[in-house]
């Protein structure tokens, strides 16, 4: 006969099989990553298709659109291009896309002409289903007065975008981090940008570049970083300089919504580069369940 004390432990090691499958838990799952369609540049201009399908193979939940061009996306219309993605069990997060201001639209403030092109990309992207559209770069203005022209014109993109149902952000490199007159250009843009309108999308490789710590951006203008780009020297976690565990631990502070990342340089073949960096940001203990873990166990 078994005694007490087996017949105890029986009982809890059932209990606990019990919440197991009944899925009450959290249980580790595959995290929500995106990825820039910009890191397999060369691969998709070889193979569109078996590119596609091979990210979301690695695991990527998402991608970030690299393609756009007057209403197409990679040559395709966005109906095409968003069962493109469809068909590879991920989903359209975002797009990078640009316009930039010509001389004369700077001196006048006078953005007619430019958001003809904005609403053709508006309306393409809105049929994509992506939630973020970005402009990934800009010139240098020579002063605060220009640099407060493009604030208002990115305000004027943003709020077309909202009226849209999609939010409009700026994404950075290093040479943000530079002094216009005798302020920050960075600074500036998040100061005179209207936060109901525009968002940033720190690339926090590109922040550490410019000599700036992510983090401190994230607790001086909390709310503002909806979308970030994860980003290293190469494959992500092999430099060492970029603070990933830091950077994760603030998120709440810095308003992330979403992560996207992105490899400009690799250290093998782009395949094997992507797949590292989905690894890394998979399996590290760091990323937040808020990116991928099912909801804790129930009290009942």
């Amino acid at each position: 006969m078994m005694n007490i004390k087996s017949i105890a432990t029986m009982a809890v090691l059932s209990a606990a099989a019990t919440m197991l499958t009944q899925g009450c838990c959290c249980q580790p799952v595959k995290k929500d990553i995106a990825i820039q369609m910009y890191s397999m540049r060369a691969d998709i201009k070889k193979d569109y298709d078996g590119t596609i399908d091979k990210l979301g193979k690695m695991g990527y939940t998402a991608v970030e659109v690299a393609g756009y061009g007057n209403g197409k996306f990679y040559g395709k219309e966005p109906a095409d291009f968003k069962a493109d993605i469809d068909k590879t069990g991920m989903k359209i997060i975002s797009s990078h896309t640009a316009r930039r201001l010509s001389p004369e639209e700077i001196k006048t403030g006078n953005f007619s002409e430019a958001m003809k092109f904005w609403d053709t990309a508006i309306a393409a992207h809105k049929a994509i289903g992506a939630k973020y559209l970005v402009a990934p770069w800009m010139p240098v203005p020579k002063s605060l007065k220009e640099l407060d022209v493009w604030c208002k014109y990115y305000n004027e993109i943003g709020k077309r975008c909202k009226d849209a149902g999609i939010k409009f952000g700026y994404h950075n490199h290093a040479f943000e981090f530079q002094k216009i007159e005798d302020k920050m250009m960075y600074d500036y843009m998040l100061e005179n940008t209207n936060p109901e309108y525009v968002f940033f999308q720190m690339d926090v490789y590109w922040v550490v570049r410019g000599q700036k710590a992510p983090v401190d951006y994230f607790k001086k203008y909390p709310g503002r970083f909806k979308v970030l780009h994860i980003k290293d020297e190469r494959e992500l976690g092999q430099s060492g300089m970029v603070g990933f565990d830091a950077i994760f631990s603030n998120v709440d502070i810095a308003g992330t919504e979403a992560i996207v990342v992105e490899v400009e340089r690799y250290s093998y073949e782009p395949e094997k580069s992507v797949k590292m960096s989905f690894d890394y940001l998979n399996k590290a203990e760091f990323v937040p369940a808020k990116y991928g873990c099912k909801k804790a166990c129930s009290k009942n």
